[in-house]
């Protein structure tokens, strides 16, 4: 997954003016204690970040 593709697909889901602060401040217990910005960061796959978000913040099959 391209980051352009993660980045649409995480402001279609939280929205343009929560996005940031959602990637920013919330921590994953499913990204080993990380938020999104920072397991991107330390090599992430996009893949992975996302499928992780899509857990921790019950996104719909339909926006998978």
């Amino acid at each position: 997954m391209r980051l352009t593709v993660f980045w649409r697909k995480m402001t279609e889901h939280f929205g343009a003016g929560y996005v940031e602060s959602f990637a920013h401040d919330h921590v994953m217990s499913q990204l080993g204690g990380r938020t999104v910005e920072q397991a991107l960061a330390d090599g992430w796959e996009a893949k992975d970040v996302w499928r992780a978000v899509c857990e921790a913040a019950d996104v719909p099959e339909s926006e998978r």
